[in-house]
């Protein structure tokens, strides 16, 4: 069923994040409003302005998939912003589902990677697996609980734990906010999503507000500042490999060039191990608290 509210919000917001070069038109007169006119996007996706102009102010018929398709197009929307569109429209993508399994595979591949902290989670941001060096690294922000090792959900509900510098708070936040964004359209808003979303809307303002912004885009790579408790801050650069399946993701950290974060893994990697080995430093082993 079409969503008029959603895709006529989210047709705006895309449309005035566009600058006439951007789409490879004249800049023109002093324009009044940001981004493209209404009557540039339907040019650029070959449909009728009235027709364009219904779909922002959620009136008229259901686009059918090939006009939400040229629309995408026009707009410049990546893969995950133009299955949002569809599935806004009421045209669904056929997902490609891994659920909770990781594949040996993936496991014996951040097993080798054995200078690198190495993660697996769901596209809900749940923590699937690590390596030693990756549970070394954010071990400390894991339960037992599928919500406690949801790291969405203990960056929003338990801000004062955040692992990251303040100033980075901001940035990490957003672009948390657009990844869940772009999970929920490949879904189509399924319950597991909507049961996170609801949940973090009830509990955190900042999410709220971010999630109103409607922004969605998939990070491939991000910069990320840990603050360890016992080696401190690590600058590394994190890299996003997507499987197949979409909903499960490997996400390998290097260390930053030009700062000591190699010489830190590297100290992390013996400090883990003999975490792992002692019992008694597991239990005593300090929580993560971000400065």
């Amino acid at each position: 069923m079409i969503d008029r509210r959603g895709l006529a919000d989210f047709l705006r917001r895309r449309r005035e994040q566009l600058r006439p070069v951007d789409a490879g038109l004249p800049a023109g007169p002093r324009r009044r409003t940001p981004g493209l006119r209404r009557e540039e996007v339907a040019m650029l996706a070959g449909v009728s302005v009235d027709h364009y102009t219904r779909l922002e102010q959620a009136r008229g018929s259901a686009p059918s998939a090939s006009v939400v398709a040229a629309i995408a197009q026009a707009l410049h929307c990546d893969r995950e912003q133009r299955d949002h569109l569809l599935r806004l429209s009421g045209h669904a993508p056929p997902p490609r589902r891994a659920g909770h399994h990781v594949r040996p595979g993936l496991i014996a591949l951040g097993n080798r990677l054995t200078d690198l902290p190495v993660v697996v989670l769901t596209d809900l941001g749940e923590v699937l697996w690590t390596n030693p060096l990756g549970q070394a690294l954010v071990g400390g922000l894991l339960g037992t609980s599928s919500r406690e090792r949801n790291i969405l959900w203990r960056w929003f509900t338990e801000p004062s734990a955040r692992p990251m510098p303040s100033e980075h708070w901001e940035r990490i936040s957003a672009a948390h906010v657009s990844d869940l964004r772009a999970a929920s359209a490949r879904r189509g808003g399924d319950a597991e999503v909507s049961a996170l979303v609801h949940a973090l809307q009830e509990r955190s303002a900042e999410f709220s507000r971010l999630w109103a912004l409607h922004d969605v885009t998939q990070r491939q790579s991000d910069l990320k500042v840990f603050l360890h408790p016992e080696v401190g801050a690590i600058e590394l650069r994190c890299e996003v490999l997507l499987t197949p399946d979409e909903d499960v993701s490997m996400h390998a950290f290097f260390p930053l060039e030009g700062t000591n974060a190699a010489e830190k893994l590297e100290l992390l990697g013996v400090i883990g191990t003999q975490v792992l080995q002692d019992p008694e430093a597991q239990r005593v082993r300090r929580p993560w608290r971000a400065t």
